[in-house]
């Protein structure tokens, strides 16, 4: 008959939660900075780097301010993690700080639009950032007023208490409103903000700059928003492989001196350039990899901890756009990106959905007809997993799409199949058909 166990059976106490976090606070020998290492850490300007041509034309742009000019509407557009919002905030600070010793007031309010649903709620959250940024209070409510009211309060906020306003709105793309508009809310948005000073309703000078990923954005913007907003366009193109080394370099510091081998930057600025130029990667890289070492108990981090954090870093991201997505979508996306995995990262939209009809088979899925499946890669393309183009297969052959994967095509599927509807499916079964269809 079992016996309760004596006290050497005991197992032994790992010590308080304060010792565990002494304890994991010692191993941490190699990341000294960690703020640096957050890609939306706000950084000093003598880490700013690989941008000098876009810093010279906002600042050209802006720079009228500090003679209490109004500076022109800007549009700044290009990949995400391009240094968009951190070159202009860089630049924004530092004319704040120069019209401050020239005693104008100048104020700088940014607003994110991703989560900002309609123009009524755009508008208020304006009202709150610009009554934070001056000590004052919204004498408006958020909800059961309309937009009109909104909009005095916010002209009101501004010329008690601004000479020049710039608005920052970053991914503006985002901000849609009620699909039932004719005009999505962000074009409304520009037209109301960009017209302001022309109105009798505001005496300050307001400046606008548009930021999105979007380059497409302002094919959306009507015809009123347009004549009125005119923007100097700034363009931001993917960092290439130099440009993230030297960001990562400039970063360097973050980490104990002598912790990082000398392969490590350059390996992290070389993944970073072959997936989007993203600078923001490459950081997260760096952070990854140097956590990694960490608990591995390692004495630098070397390029293995940089391959393990590529993968990490790649599974996290798919696996949070996947997550949300219809199940026929990762059959199509599953299907795809195996044809991608055989041929070296393309798939032509035929084989992808050959290789579909194959996995609803297999599955017992509802299975759709071929242009629903392209229909549904098309949507993909919102999610930067997928690209694509169409080809031509010759004269009298007509044409097809071909899907093309900014991430590892073996990585997607491997996190597709961390759903239980498609983690049955025979991996080498699967490569056997894809072959075939490759082959035929």
């Amino acid at each position: 008959m079992p016996t309760d166990p004596g006290p050497e059976e005991t197992p032994e106490s790992t010590g308080s939660i304060k010792d565990l976090i002494l304890e994991q606070e010692e191993a941490a020998s190699l990341i000294k900075n960690r703020s640096l290492l957050e890609p939306n850490e706000i950084v000093d300007e003598e880490r700013i780097v690989g941008r000098d041509s876009q810093l010279t034309d906002i600042t050209q742009h802006l720079r009228v301010a500090i003679s209490n000019e109004r500076p022109p509407n800007l549009f700044l557009y290009g990949p995400s993690g391009t240094g968009k919002s951190l070159i202009i905030n860089a630049v924004c600070s530092n004319i704040l700080e120069l019209c401050e010793s020239r005693d104008i007031r100048f104020g700088v309010i940014q607003m994110n639009c991703q989560n900002v649903g309609t123009l009524g709620s755009a508008v208020y959250e304006l009202s709150r950032k610009v009554a934070n940024d001056v000590g004052a209070t919204v004498e408006v409510p958020e909800h059961g007023i309309p937009n009109k009211k909104k909009w005095r309060e916010l002209y009101r906020l501004i010329n008690e208490h601004y000479d020049t306003v710039v608005f920052i709105l970053d991914e503006l793309d985002m901000l849609v409103g009620r699909r039932d508009m004719e005009e999505p809310a962000f074009s409304r948005l520009l037209y109301q903000l960009s017209r302001a000073g022309s109105t009798d309703e505001i005496t300050a000078q307001v400046s606008v700059t548009a930021i999105t990923n979007d380059t497409k954005m302002m094919e959306n913007v009507g015809s009123r928003a347009l004549s009125s907003f005119t923007p100097e366009d700034v363009h931001f193109s993917d960092y290439d492989a130099n440009q993230l080394r030297e960001i990562l370099w400039a970063r360097e510091d973050a980490f104990h001196e002598g912790a990082l081998s000398n392969d490590v930057i350059p390996l992290a600025a070389a993944f970073a350039a072959q997936t989007n130029g993203d600078a923001r990667k490459a950081i997260d890289l760096m952070r990854t990899a140097g956590s990694i070492a960490e608990k591995a108990n390692a004495d630098q981090v070397r390029e293995e901890h940089i391959r393990e954090a590529q993968d990490k870093v790649e599974k996290n991201r798919v696996l949070e756009v996947t997550r949300g997505i219809s199940t026929q979508k990762k059959l199509c996306l599953f299907a795809t990106a195996a044809v991608a995995r055989e041929t070296g990262g393309a798939a032509k939209s035929p084989l992808g959905y050959r290789v579909y009809q194959y996995l609803t088979g297999t599955l017992d899925a509802d299975q759709y007809h071929q242009e629903t499946y392209v229909n549904k890669m098309k949507e993909l393309t919102t999610y930067s997993l997928v690209e694509t183009e169409r080809k031509s297969q010759g004269p009298h052959s007509g044409s097809y799409l071909e899907f093309t994967f900014g991430e590892n095509p073996n990585t997607i599927i491997e996190t597709l199949r961390e759903d239980s509807r498609l983690k049955d499916v025979n991996v080498d079964e699967l490569r056997t058909v894809v072959k075939a269809q490759i082959n035929k």
